[in-house]
């Protein structure tokens, strides 16, 4: 019998990556998607694409949809993709017995994936994060008089919201909430990373840099093997958390070679073009390969459509329009497959949904693609009690 697997996002490439891979070990993969078209849902990879409610505009709807897609379609493994990571894991006690969530539970996500509770964790273990202030501290004040910094939303994605400020400079004061933090400032190199673990054992991991960016979010990016200090901080983090799932983290690394975890992302991130497919659904469906997973021999992947809207934005800037153009022709297509084309030929019409808001609303391709499944603080007050009667009466006891 096939393992059925449910994924809960299809409209970004990190869905695709993971359908294909599952796909490939012989799988059913079903996708649930606020959207009605999306990127992976022409993929020869998906079985069946569900349109589902948005978790922003009613959660409980949502979470009770994507029950109602376990119970049919007798799924096994529940995947989370993206920032509708949190609003999932709260599905966890209500899953019936034949599938499991491959998630850490939901106050552990909620706890990293807020941008001040992630630093006080971290230094917690003794590891090391910038000095980081909730905009109501008196703390941040003495930040900004002494320090460059970054102002940035506690619950915010893709770089939104995210402001540079030198030394002294003050921001609006309405900025100075608790909804904000402020960070120190570090200068050097910019290194991501993506990880999959189980109970705090390291399954595989990539590093990983941005050579062309969207606004704050790589479109072109290449593996990093030459920085050790990231992946022992990374080791020490997952084992003193005992993490499960997916986990990103954003490092600078410093003159010192010193390697500064900015935030955590407890979720999938563009890491995960670089694993090899064989290997990544080997680990998801539980299976044990007895050493890391391997890495595809590529060292340079993009999201082609943007990573060409991005050169093309600095046509007028020669040299950087070459740049950008050499760093593209050198990296492989995160969307192109022989044995499946058409979500790279039909990418445009597939992705209205994210490219009219950036087209007609200004905004960047990664709110536009989070604006509506990202966590905001006050969603948690959906807990057990509501999920409860709103799920488990109307639903599990009606199948």
């Amino acid at each position: 019998m096939k393992t059925s697997v449910l994924l809960t996002l299809g409209r970004l490439p990190k869905s695709l990556e993971l359908a294909r891979s599952l796909h490939g070990a012989g799988c059913d993969v079903f996708i649930a998607e606020p959207f009605k078209n999306h990127l992976s849902k022409p993929s020869c990879a998906v079985k069946r694409s569900y349109q589902v409610t948005a978790p922003n505009i009613d959660q409980t709807t949502y979470l009770k949809e994507l029950l109602t897609i376990i119970h049919d379609e007798k799924i096994n493994l529940v995947v989370p993709v993206s920032e509708e990571s949190l609003h999932v894991s709260l599905l966890a006690p209500h899953l019936p017995e034949h599938a499991r969530l491959l998630s850490a539970p939901h106050d552990v996500l909620k706890r990293l994936h807020d941008k001040f509770a992630f630093t006080q964790t971290a230094q917690r273990h003794a590891l090391t994060v910038p000095a980081t202030y909730r905009g109501d501290d008196d703390n941040a004040q003495r930040l900004i008089a002494e320090k460059d910094y970054v102002l940035k939303p506690t619950h915010g994605c893709s770089g939104s919201g995210m402001t540079m400020h030198r030394r002294a400079e003050p921001p609006d004061k309405h900025y100075l909430s608790y909804t904000n933090i402020l960070q120190e400032r570090i200068f050097g190199r910019e290194v991501s990373s993506l990880t999959l673990c189980d109970q705090g054992r390291i399954l595989g991991g990539v590093l990983y840099e941005g050579t062309v960016y969207s606004g704050s979010v790589s479109t072109c990016f290449r593996r990093v093997d030459d920085a050790p200090a990231v992946e022992d901080w990374i080791k020490q983090f997952v084992s003193a958390e005992k993490f499960t799932g997916f986990i990103a983290f954003d490092f600078i690394i410093d003159k010192n070679k010193t390697p500064w975890a900015i935030e955590c992302n407890p979720r999938l991130t563009s890491g995960i073009h670089f694993f090899d497919h064989s290997d990544l659904a080997a680990c998801l469906l539980g299976q044990s390969l007895g050493r890391p997973i391997r890495l595809k021999p590529e060292q340079t992947f993009q999201e082609g459509h943007t990573t060409l809207l991005e050169a093309y934005g600095r046509i007028l800037h020669p040299k950087e329009f070459v740049t950008r153009i050499r760093h593209m022709l050198g990296a492989r297509d995160v969307l192109w497959s022989l044995s499946d084309p058409a979500p790279f030929f039909l990418m445009t019409p597939m992705s209205w949904e994210v490219l009219k808001k950036v087209m007609f609303e200004n905004a960047s391709f990664g709110e536009a693609a989070t604006r509506d499944i990202e966590w905001r603080e006050g969603d948690g007050a959906i807990k057990s009690l509501s999920l409860g009667d709103a799920i488990t009466k109307d639903l599990l006891q009606n199948t």
